[in-house]
């Protein structure tokens, strides 16, 4: 039987400061896994960085300008299905996911599985304080309640998933960002039947005492939910590898890439550039 590949993929936008001691924390608790960068361009010399790291087991894919973590996310999917990667581990660039427990989440994973980096399961620990932890604590208790998920923590993108499920995943389905991409792909995890496991973890707090989340994009996020959940109801599902919302085969006419996510009938968009294309 042969070696299973597995991929670490990072988003990154204005961490040119976190990039290289990232990448060599990393390297001390995982000295060969394939790295995946997927920068959002900021002018903040992210790729000379990396290209001075001298790690030949590292590939940047540069952005030209900010797009934003949910279509970074499906990127880094894109590539592990394209490039035959068995697994596919995500995580952030600011240091509030510790590379230590990355030899933990791949040790974890397997066959038909979906990991994820927990704060809220037994022996986690989040340093998130007042509103932050507020709305955090209660977005995973209403998301894991309303969806039927058990797990105690769908919200971080500390995660590792099998590539074989999430090639059976409708891409033009997952056109929403942050938290609410992130939540609908752990419940099309869970209507596809995988095994879904959570590791604790130590997540750290980079920016304390200061929520990121716009307050509009709480109430979005409650609103994506409510129509997860109705799709849930109403929609009988089939999932199989004969899928076309993904296609690596036509090259985008700005990028020149070849990662294109279906949006509707015969439209797809490149994850590199959000350029839209029929074809």
């Amino acid at each position: 039987m042969s070696e299973l590949k597995h991929l670490i993929s990072i988003s990154t936008f204005k961490e040119s400061e976190n990039i290289e001691p990232l990448i060599k924390l990393i390297r001390k608790y995982d000295k060969n896994t394939k790295i995946l960068v997927i920068n959002d361009f900021s002018g903040d010399d992210t790729a000379e960085i990396i290209d001075k790291i001298k790690d030949n087991n590292i590939e940047i894919i540069e952005r030209k300008k900010k797009l934003g973590l949910g279509t970074a996310h499906l990127l880094s999917i894109f590539y592990a299905i394209k490039y035959k990667y068995n697994f596919l581990l995500t995580m952030d660039a600011d240091f509030s996911h510790d590379p230590k427990h990355i030899p933990n989440l791949i040790k974890l994973s397997k066959k038909n599985s979906f990991i994820i980096g927990s704060r809220y399961c037994l022996g986690g620990k989040t340093e998130y304080k007042g509103f932050r932890k507020i709305v955090s604590v209660l977005g995973n208790y209403v998301a894991r309640k309303l969806l039927k998920i058990n797990l105690k923590e769908i919200t971080t993108y500390f995660r590792v998933y099998d590539v074989e499920l999430l090639k059976k995943l409708p891409f033009d389905e997952l056109k929403a960002s942050g938290y609410s991409l992130g939540v609908k792909i752990v419940w099309f995890m869970k209507i596809m039947g995988a095994e879904l496991i959570e590791t604790p973890i130590h997540f750290q707090d980079r920016n304390k005492g200061k929520s990121k989340i716009p307050k509009l994009q709480i109430f979005i996020s409650g609103l994506d939910l409510i129509l997860i959940k109705l799709n849930e109801i109403f929609i009988k599902r089939s999932f199989s590898n004969d899928n076309n919302t993904y296609n690596f085969e036509h090259e985008c006419e700005n990028c020149k890439k070849s990662y294109f996510s279906k949006l509707k009938k015969n439209t797809y968009r490149c994850l590199v550039c959000l350029k839209k294309e029929k074809f």
